[in-house]
């Protein structure tokens, strides 16, 4: 599976996310989620990230839910649940409070806008634990190949300090040395700084000797065309994102997202002529790869169209309090993002033997010289 096509697929459920503040939509697409996660994750220690996203969106939450008891909310009510005690603040602070009353409309709008922001943290952590970052910065292209090779050297060493870290305070333990507190620490960080360095510097030397950094000869106005087109078609994407996440910004949002792509590509094709290369084993982008990014899609385009036609489905009311109900279409566009479940392709499983390739069945054991045929 293209990495690429996870992300896009988790933007896809984020994107659906924004548009929503009805509390059964976003559990359901938490739980679709979390489904794909659990059917198709792989056992890498990349993999393991979502639950501390989960963590982090229920820690969001908690935050937002403290933050409408201490500083207030701007939704008035009428169902007084405590009253704190109120810190009087001058007069250039009106319009902010600290204490005084909190109200059930207060806490269930709180509670409604910080599960839509961890259910976007949620799939943001599923993309992932389910792509693989060192094949997705693999997939960079030309112009982006120095960022890609420093990031990949980032995450190809992290896991090595760690594994240094936890072999050195294994060896102190059995010799009967603290190796926990700052004493501990001091003494473990110099050998693991050691040792990092000792791979930098081979890693290093093994780069130079493949040829890393040589770049082709390009005309001072080709390097100026891809600068303004990439940083131009950049800036056009977060403001076309950030439209379309927004309410507001229905109107502009796709075709400033489309713009600063269309620019942002040109730029990275016209930058991808200064370092000339070729890639061992690219991922291809097959059937499968396109049934996951449409069904993110989808789910993002069902919940778009939903909102333009039918706003109050997905918007749930905190005054008067009323209980959220489960809107039928809306929910079945969220469960379009179930079917990465079953067309992606499950992680660890053995080829059959009989779709092997020749060069790859094992050979028959022939007798040792010392070994008599039976």
């Amino acid at each position: 599976m293209h990495p690429g096509a996870w992300w896009i697929w988790a933007l896809g459920l984020g994107t659906a996310a924004s548009r929503t503040t009805n509390p059964l939509l976003l559990a359901l697409l938490i739980g679709t989620a979390g489904y794909v996660v659990a059917a198709r994750r792989t056992s890498a220690p990349w993999s393991r990230s979502y639950g501390a996203f989960v963590r982090l969106g229920m820690a969001v939450l908690g935050i937002r839910l403290a933050f409408a008891v201490l500083l207030g909310s701007p939704v008035p009510g009428s169902h007084v649940l405590v009253t704190l005690p109120e810190v009087p603040l001058p007069h250039w602070a009106q319009g902010i409070r600290i204490g005084g009353r909190v109200t059930a409309e207060g806490l269930v709008f709180a509670l409604y806008d910080g599960l839509k922001l961890a259910t976007l943290l949620i799939c943001v952590g599923a993309a992932n634990a389910l792509a693989n970052p060192a094949r997705l910065l693999k997939s960079l292209p030309g112009a982006l190949y120095e960022a890609g090779v420093a990031v990949v050297v980032a995450l190809t060493f992290a896991p090595h300090l760690i594994a240094d870290a936890q072999r050195l305070r294994a060896a102190r333990r059995l010799r009967g040395r603290p190796d926990r507190g700052l004493r501990g620490l001091l003494q473990v960080a110099l050998p693991v700084l050691e040792g990092a360095l000792e791979r930098s510097v081979a890693l290093a030397a093994a780069m130079d000797a493949r040829g890393y950094g040589r770049t082709a000869a390009v005309a001072p106005a080709v390097r100026r065309t891809t600068a303004v087109l990439t940083l131009g078609g950049l800036v056009g994407v977060c403001a076309g994102t950030y439209g379309l996440l927004t309410a507001e910004g229905d109107s502009y949002g796709l075709p400033l997202l489309l713009a600063g792509l269309a620019a942002a590509l040109g730029g990275l094709w016209l930058g991808g002529r200064r370092s000339p290369r070729t890639r061992y084993r690219p991922d291809v982008w097959g059937a499968r790869a396109w049934l996951v990014a449409g069904s993110g899609i989808a789910v993002a385009a069902g919940l778009i169209v939903c909102a333009a036609y039918d706003p109050v489905a997905l918007r749930t009311g905190v005054v008067p309090l009323v209980a959220p109900a489960l809107p039928l279409w809306p929910a079945a566009a969220v469960l379009l993002g179930l079917l990465p479940a079953f067309v992606a392709p499950v992680p660890g499983q053995p080829r059959p033997a009989g779709n092997r390739p020749p060069g790859n069945r094992p050979a028959a054991r022939e007798p040792a010289a010392t070994e008599e045929p039976s």
